[in-house]
């Protein structure tokens, strides 16, 4: 599951809604979405993604939240370390072959340490 999709599915479960009544509502299908919750599917476009803010309606901070988690949300990261220092390419070598195996007081952990050291 993305940061987005673990989102919407709160969204949903505190309106009472199912997938398909939020997919027929966007004009997309319950299959789609329910990948989208799951981190099958990227992030969905910008177009897509602004018609959920208005489903759902909403307050602009928690648009401003869907808009940051919508790109925090692709499953599929590629990172390039050309040109960084040989710690950026292992570390993200790491990461990749390692992060399935980390618990998620593991993951919590080195995300605020990434956000604290790299000053966001």
């Amino acid at each position: 599951m993305t940061p987005l999709g673990a989102k919407l599915r709160a969204l949903r479960a505190e309106r009472g809604l199912t997938l398909k009544e939020m997919a027929e509502a966007l004009n997309v299908s319950a299959a789609y979405l329910s990948a989208l919750e799951h981190g099958k599917r990227g992030k969905p476009t910008w177009f897509l993604l602004h018609r959920m803010i208005a489903y759902f309606n909403v307050i602009w901070d928690e648009a401003e939240e869907l808009q940051r988690l919508a790109e925090l949300s692709d499953p599929k990261v590629t990172i390039n370390t050309a040109g960084m220092a040989p710690e950026a390419t292992e570390l993200a070598n790491r990461l990749a072959r390692e992060v399935g195996n980390l618990t998620i007081d593991d993951l919590t952990h080195l995300k605020n340490d990434i956000i604290r050291r790299s000053g966001r």
